[in-house]
């Protein structure tokens, strides 16, 4: 197809100045920093809890999300600056901040935001959830009724299982698991062998539900108590005779990160399952208390997790926040939600019910939520029964504990089929699931690989070999997202089922290296980390700049979750620099500084905060008129560019590339998007939503929303009473 009829329509925009300035080297680069740029980034969520445009129990569930990136961001990247702080003090990184001044402002900032957000659920979310006949009862609150409920509740259900822990010579402090909800007990008197009470730890077992649900024939629907105030209401049952002078819920947030030895490592997956038995007990990281903690109990806290004051975060409700998200979810209250939706499906299954003839006949591509996740299940599930089909060959990073695309490979190795896994164990926080799973296929005679040490791997591919007309034929998925079910119902995400053999030929290659043992061979189409993906983004944007001093068209257009790889940065400037119009779109953290006169003024940075998590990775480069589009597993960092196993696969068909423009770029782009603005100082600037936001104007034209009959009724009955009136 001639290049004039894949040219998508652009939004208008200022012609670019070029620039004679040479590009700095990235020694000398201006950079935001990565850890600052993920605390902005839960700012711009936490603005989403405070949108009061948005329904209640989304706004609760953003701030719920918050708490959690939260916890990670302490679990990793804290626990990261302290370890740099401990080993190289002096040690400054690219954008030239020391860890000690990092953490600094990490502690002012997150005390900050935690302080905002507590405000933000105390002030406005709760009471507004209230008023819509959605409770959760603080302890002030409770009437008799409720009291002597919950009394019956704790001694029938949380009493036997709780084990105090008096604090004495003989009862050290105990081992608190990390993020684990504990009560710390003020007591006065003396026990039965005559040993003074001070102290007591209250440890929650993880079996028991942090959110207690109300029976609705005595309370009403939706009302709700939360396991830290029944424990810390009845704990004094738990010491007869004992004066309780005061109970005070903590929570302390460990090092998470796993260390295996890979020079002494012989068996990957036995060396992590030693590993994960210890991650509950890292180095400390933060504490989180009740804001009425005494300060004598919360020094003798920070002392035990041998941490500063400046780890402790006092706030003013429960400590772990992340735990409200149940509420959110128990409530059957549509008109308090985002309305529902159904994803469009395409069908791979023609009249002749041959999932492979339809990928023959052309391409197919998907783009979730917004399309259904299932054509990818279709595509499995039929060659798992299929018996033409001879192998299957598939990468595994996040799949849920719970997943059919692991069954269906499960089945495929039963049935007798050739199936390969690439489990990736190191999947931070799924180690344990994807264990269990590469157990489950091993036993029944799948191949079990998990990538290359030292190499994450990330990359996103499902190959499928059928024996067809006395010839072996190659299909395969590749994607920008995880085999995930659920998660495919809230990332948005593009994906691609392919016969195309060039491509097929590459998928192949990449799981031969993942698998054996051979040398870096020349790709058809795919450009791959750690080999050859960091130098061809090179070389697309250097291609850029030389058709923009050629006086010719020159645009760059790159979506991505986060931008930190100095010398593509480096690059990016050079490309502003020369007058390439560059837009970013970049979900979190970003370190490129947009706008700035003589070094990136043609550069636009935007991140889109809303419904979706945004996930997708899309690479547009103008190449003369003849689009290089490009999707991919990789964000533009150091780790996915030389230490993790990743891929980017072009866009062949004409149709599609405009397809992911307009539904995967240009929506982003508008100025009345509703995204944020990354500006030359920078301060991120939400920027107005217009008729509707980049998220909302996808569903309305791609899907249909599906009104909950009680919304419908409810609108009727407003139109009657307008016509009355």
């Amino acid at each position: 197809m001639p290049a004039s009829q894949d040219k998508p329509v652009e939004p208008k925009r200022k012609q670019p100045v070029a620039r004679s300035a040479a590009a700095k080297p990235p020694g000398e680069l201006p950079l935001l920093n990565r850890e600052l740029g993920v605390l902005a980034f839960n700012e711009r969520v936490l603005a989403q809890a405070a949108d009061a445009s948005m329904p209640l129990l989304e706004r609760l569930r953003f701030l719920c999300i918050v708490s959690s990136n939260l916890d990670e961001f302490f679990e990793v990247r804290v626990a990261g600056l302290r370890e740099q702080m401990r080993s190289d003090p002096s040690h400054r990184d690219v954008d030239g901040m020391a860890a000690s001044e990092v953490m600094s402002e990490v502690r002012l900032r997150a005390n900050a935001l935690v302080a905002r957000q507590y405000a933000l659920l105390n002030d406005t979310i709760m009471p507004a959830l209230a008023k819509a006949g959605v409770s959760i009862y603080p302890r002030p609150d409770w009437n008799g009724e409720l009291e002597a409920w919950a009394r019956r509740y704790f001694e029938e259900q949380i009493l036997p299982v709780l084990t105090p822990i008096g604090l004495d010579p003989a009862h050290p402090f105990p081992r608190v698991l990390n993020k684990s909800l504990n009560i710390v007990v003020e007591l006065s008197g003396t026990d039965a062998f005559g040993r003074m009470a001070e102290l007591a730890i209250v440890q929650a077992p993880r079996v028991l539900p942090r959110v207690i649900a109300l029976p609705a024939d005595k309370f009403g629907r939706d009302k709700f108590i939360l396991l830290s105030s029944v424990l810390m209401r009845f704990v004094g049952e738990l010491f007869p005779g004992i004066e309780v002078r005061g109970a005070h819920a903590f929570r302390a947030t460990r090092n998470s990160d796993l260390f295996v030895d890979e020079e002494e490592m012989t068996n990957l997956r036995q060396a992590l399952q030693g590993e994960l038995t210890q991650r509950h007990f890292g180095d400390a990281v933060r504490l989180e208390v009740a804001q009425e903690c005494p300060d004598a109990v919360v020094r003798f806290l920070l002392k035990q997790f041998e941490i500063e004051e400046g780890d402790l975060f006092r706030v003013d409700g429960p400590v772990n926040l992340a735990r409200l998200m149940q509420v959110a979810d128990m409530c059957e209250r549509a008109d308090l939600k985002f309305l529902p939706f159904q994803p469009s499906h395409s069908a791979l299954l023609g009249e002749s019910g041959d999932v492979f003839e339809m990928i023959r006949q052309g391409d197919i591509l998907l783009h979730h939520p917004f399309e259904s996740f299932e054509p990818v299940i279709d595509y499995l599930r039929a060659a798992a029964h299929d018996p033409h089909v001879v192998a299957i060959k598939q990468t595994i990073y996040r799949t849920g504990s719970e997943s059919e695309l692991m069954e269906l490979l499960i089945t495929a190795a039963k049935s007798g089929k050739e199936v390969t896994a690439v489990v990736e164990l190191m999947a931070r926080f799924d180690e344990e699931t994807n264990i269990n799973w590469a157990g489950r296929l091993e036993a029944v005679g799948a191949h079990v690989v998990y990538g290359v040490v030292g190499h994450k791997t990330h990359a996103k591919m499902c190959l499928v070999v059928r024996r067809e007309g006395g010839r072996l034929r190659r299909y395969v998925h590749l994607g920008t997202g995880n085999y995930h079910p659920r998660t495919a119902r809230f990332y948005t995400d593009f994906g691609l089922i392919t016969a195309n053999e060039a491509l097929c030929d590459d998928a192949n290659e990449v799981f031969r290296q993942l698998t054996g043992l051979s040398k870096v061979l020349k790709l058809n189409h795919i450009w791959q980390s750690p080999f050859t993906l960091h130098d061809n983004v090179l070389a697309a944007i250097a291609r850029e700049i030389k058709s923009a001093k050629e006086g010719r068209k020159a645009r760059i257009i790159a979506k991505m979750n986060a931008l930190q790889e100095p010398r593509v940065i480096n690059a990016l400037y050079a490309a502003s620099a020369a007058g390439v119009k560059v837009d970013l779109i970049v979900r979190g953290a970003c370190a490129l500084v947009p706008g700035r006169a003589g070094l990136s003024e043609n550069i636009r940075v935007v991140s889109a905060i809303g419904r979706f998590l945004e996930h997708s990775r899309i690479f547009w480069f103008e190449n003369g008129g003849d689009h290089d589009v490009r999707l991919s597993s990789a964000d533009w960092m150091d780790r996915n560019f030389f230490r993790r196993v990743e891929i980017c696969f072009p866009i062949l068909d004409a149709k599609f590339k405009k397809r992911i423009y307009t539904e995967g770029l240009a929506p982003y782009l508008r100025r009345d998007a509703g995204v944020w603005e990354l500006d030359a100082s920078g301060v991120y600037n939400r920027q107005s939503r217009g008729d509707a936001s980049a998220q909302e104007g996808l569903l309305s034209t791609l899907v249909k929303t599906v009104e909950p009959p009680r919304l419908r009724l409810k609108g009727i009955r407003s139109a009657l009473k307008l016509r009355r009136k």
